[in-house]
């Protein structure tokens, strides 16, 4: 079963990318996994996925992306290449706070095959107006091969540019 967001959002995906269900391509703790089937390169397709959970630590938001890499080195070896703050413009109407972007390789193994992926990492914050020590992290991350990365980078920072919190049911 996938996770549930903390937070209500919503967003639209660009053309040719398609919803699947997160148990179906083994990824059952995200909430929402979009793939993009044109770009399957060596049985692995790239991805978006959106995951999320509340959060009553003081971890700040750079701490909390520090968090994602002894994570992901369970599955191989890690290397940050960059991790920044950004602001509100580049994603509007989730956030009145900074974000992070992080972008890190994987180098990990795909059927018994080694492979090197991608992967940007955005998460943001949303402080809960009733109990400001309470907030929702919202963790969304687009993973592909280095050679499908160029193909859908920009696809994916449209992608950023839509999430905005609703009242209505995740996507």
């Amino acid at each position: 079963m996938a996770a549930t967001l903390p937070v209500k959002i919503s967003f639209s995906l660009p053309d040719g990318w398609q919803a699947a269900p997160p148990e179906e391509v083994g990824t059952p703790n995200v909430a929402f996994v979009a793939l993009h089937p044109a770009s399957i390169d060596g049985g692995f397709t790239a991805n978006i996925t959106i995951s999320g959970e509340m959060r009553n630590d003081s971890a700040t938001m750079s701490q909390i992306a520090d968090e994602a890499v002894p994570r992901l080195e369970q599955a191989g070896t890690v290397r940050v290449l960059k991790k920044a703050e950004i602001g509100t413009p580049d994603i509007p109407g989730l956030t009145d706070s900074p974000g992070i972007v992080q972008n890190l390789v994987l180098s990990t193994t795909l059927r018994g095959e080694p492979v090197e992926l991608c992967q940007s990492q955005v998460y943001l914050g949303m402080e809960d107006v009733r109990n400001p020590a309470q907030r929702a992290v919202i963790e969304l991350v687009l993973t592909a091969k280095p050679n499908q990365l160029d193909e859908v980078i920009g696809d994916y920072k449209d992608f950023l540019r839509t999430v905005e919190p609703t009242d209505e049911t995740p996507a």
